[in-house]
């Protein structure tokens, strides 16, 4: 898991990384600049070959390579679309080689001798700068069930929820990709926080679960964006004593098979199929502020929830609202991990006014505050998971 320093601890951008690397003088650096993300050497005929696409990173040598040779493959690389980001070292950069590098639409050059500070800080550039990377479920082995649960009411979960549901539909790039879930049944905000309208009645199902099916499923959705859509009840306070378990467990299973993404804003307090539906996911977030009463409730409810999967899955906690602050009652990150008595997997930012607005203008942070540091945190988040390998064997299914 993450290492969180302090409050203001930013996550890095390398993990999960795919990193192209020509040139013997860069091997090593998944122990120390690159560490985290995968990296595989090669040579110049790698960037003349679609594969290439493939990376996230190039890095090359040019002190390795003869300057008409590598000037070459360096102008193939244009024409993937889009190509990926390529930073250039060394002591011999001849001006043909930087002007076919200078083509590409993200490229950056380093003459040596450089510092690891200097290499690290442009290779962050370079990833803020070319974007978010396109995350495809499909490639990753089919679809994918994320859960996100608060530790205490107001600890920011339905937020959190949305921001990784909208993250995940933009990157992907595809329509309706993404469907978010408020298992809410009573009294789910998600539809208020988008600003959109709440159509799923699953009490009138009754016993009936053998009735959801795809076309069923359609009908109860709300399109939020080209590529999410929302599933939430209306406002109904008999919900979780009228909705039968297997309806839950048929809805869900029914959504992995149609989306390619499926995120579960899920209750706070456990009911009968709440454990069912845990185990059909492959990641368990547990959202908790940084505060005592909080951190106790997150770390009793990993417990319980291990405990109550058998060790089968470990949920993640994530922090939520962190402010930079010298001074104050707040813990630190490193006492709140002490309290949780495990790390920590993220931190979010605290950004009051970008997520009031959202809420009150309908829609996600991403849409009304892009420059948010919470929409940025989110997105670091949700590439690092996305990246894991899936851990749900099936999806969640009816007995």
């Amino acid at each position: 898991m993450l290492r969180l320093k302090s409050a203001s601890a930013s996550n890095t951008l390398i993990p999960g990384r795919r990193v192209l690397a020509l040139g013997a003088s860069l091997a090593g650096l998944d122990e120390g600049v690159l560490r985290g993300a995968a990296i595989e050497m090669g040579s110049i005929a790698h960037l003349e070959v679609p594969s290439a696409s493939a990376f996230d990173l190039i890095l090359i040598d040019a002190d390795a390579w003869e300057p008409p040779s590598l000037a070459a493959a360096v102008k193939a690389l244009s024409a993937l679309q889009p190509p990926p980001p390529v930073l250039m070292v060394g002591a011999n950069l001849p001006a043909g080689l930087v002007r076919n590098l200078m083509r590409l639409e993200a490229a950056d050059i380093l003459e040596a001798p450089y510092s690891p500070e200097q290499l690290a800080s442009t290779i962050q550039t370079l990833l803020v700068n070319a974007g978010p990377r396109p995350i495809d479920a499909a490639g990753a082995g089919g679809s994918r069930c994320w859960a996100v649960a608060g530790a205490v009411g107001g600890s920011g979960a339905t937020t959190v929820a949305i921001e990784i549901a909208n993250c995940l539909a933009t990157q992907s790039k595809k329509s309706r990709s993404v469907c978010l879930v408020d298992l809410n049944l009573a009294d789910g905000a998600a539809a208020a926080y988008l600003g959109a309208a709440p159509t799923t009645r699953l009490a009138d199902f009754g016993n009936a679960a053998d009735r959801i099916d795809a076309a069923m499923l359609q009908a109860f959705v709300t399109p939020v964006s080209k590529g999410l859509d929302l599933m939430a009840g209306v406002r109904d306070p008999n919900a979780f004593d009228t909705v039968g378990r297997d309806a839950i467990l048929r809805m869900l299973e029914v959504a992995c098979e149609v989306y390619d993404w499926v995120i579960l804003d899920m209750p706070r307090h456990r009911r009968v199929w709440t454990l069912e539906v845990l185990a059909g996911c492959d990641e368990v977030l547990v959202i908790s502020e940084l505060t005592v009463p909080a951190l106790l409730a997150a770390r009793a409810q990993s417990d319980e929830i291990e405990e109550g999967l058998s060790g089968g899955l470990r949920p993640r906690i994530v922090l939520n609202r962190l402010a930079s602050r010298m001074f104050g009652p707040a813990p630190s990150v490193t006492e709140a991990e002490k309290a949780l008595q495990r790390k920590a997997e993220a931190g979010i930012s605290s950004d009051w006014e970008a997520a009031a607005a959202s809420v009150n203008l309908g829609g996600p942070i991403a849409q009304h505050r892009p420059k948010s540091k919470i929409v940025k945190d989110i997105q670091q988040l949700v590439e690092r998971l996305a990246v894991q390998p899936p851990r749900r064997a099936t999806a969640p299914k009816a007995a």
